[in-house]
């Protein structure tokens, strides 16, 4: 049984005739007919008696139109719904990000993604990189927006912008007013990092590491709010990314920026190679693609 048989059987009963059901199905008498036939060899019953130029439903024939009614909405419905989801800003998303970017990005994202697509199903994660990694790749996941660098053979990576670490020292801390920072002069400082399971606190001691300078790590959080509290508290100093420098401004807080080729982090948006993006999908990943080309743009310029 057949889409187009049942649209075919519905027409004829509709219009009580073979030739105004064929105009109207746009197709050849002679082929709905041999198609309402196959129909009733298949079901085994006779849907139609013929009375002359009239037909009308047989007993079976009237069991069946109601089904075949609800049966060809169902499918004009599942068609709709769709196209609405492949449209573009259509249907869901769900977005995940690490905790040192989630809450300093998306909040702003979030915003400007609602305003163009208001009709989108936004959900998000914030979760840890190798959590984001595999929740992509068993696709709980549509993107995710992490730091590099990032690996995995079943994901797309696309590099977006990057920014600078910067020097958090609490104020009147005697960096707080030097003129050239180098990594050289936290050699005798309290470090304060993020908990090694955060790719952050790692990528910081990575840094250190390549200048030949180990840091002294007197503390780790889990939390990057602490790190920069404890920093104004007066515990130590810590490198922070300058988005979370920015989104929390503290005069508790001196940030510098280090001298040289200071170091620094790359945002990276990761989706599943072969995962089938919605049309709100689909629009995020424009909107982080535009939001990427003006942030380049505003640096060169």
């Amino acid at each position: 049984m057949e889409l187009y048989q049942l649209e075919y059987f519905v027409a004829v009963a509709q219009e009580g005739s073979f030739t105004r059901a064929a105009k109207r199905c746009l197709v050849t008498q002679p082929t709905l007919s041999q198609q309402i036939q196959k129909l009733e060899r298949e079901l085994g019953q006779p849907l139609f008696q013929r009375l002359g130029r009239r037909v009308e439903l047989t007993e079976a024939g009237r069991v069946l139109y109601e089904k075949a009614q609800s049966i060809l909405q169902l499918a004009q419905q599942a068609q709709h719904e769709v196209e609405e989801v492949s449209g573009r800003g259509m249907g869901r998303v769900i977005v995940g990000a690490i905790p040192t970017i989630a809450p300093y990005l998306l909040p702003q994202l979030v915003q400007k993604f609602q305003q163009q697509f208001p009709q989108a199903e936004l959900s998000l994660e914030e979760d840890l990189t190798d959590h984001l990694l595999a929740k992509c790749a068993q696709g709980e996941l549509d993107l995710a927006i992490m730091a590099m660098p990032v690996k995995h053979d079943q994901l797309n990576v696309q590099a977006l912008w990057s920014e600078p670490l910067l020097l958090a020292v609490p104020q009147g801390h005697p960096l707080a007013e030097k003129k050239k920072l180098t990594v050289r002069d936290l050699a005798k400082e309290p470090f304060i990092l993020l908990d090694e399971m955060h790719c952050l606190g790692e990528q910081i001691v990575e840094f250190c590491n390549r200048q030949a300078y180990s840091p002294l790590v007197c503390c780790r959080s889990a939390q990057l709010l602490t790190v920069q509290e404890m920093v104004a508290l007066g515990h130590g100093v810590s490198l922070v990314p300058q988005m979370a420098a920015q989104a929390r401004p503290d005069p508790r807080v001196v940030y510098r920026r280090l001298s040289g080729p200071g170091p620094r982090r790359t945002l990276a948006l990761v989706w599943h190679k072969h995962r089938f993006l919605s049309g709100a999908a689909r629009a995020w990943l424009e909107m982080i693609q535009q939001e990427t080309a003006r942030r380049k743009k505003n640096k060169s310029g």
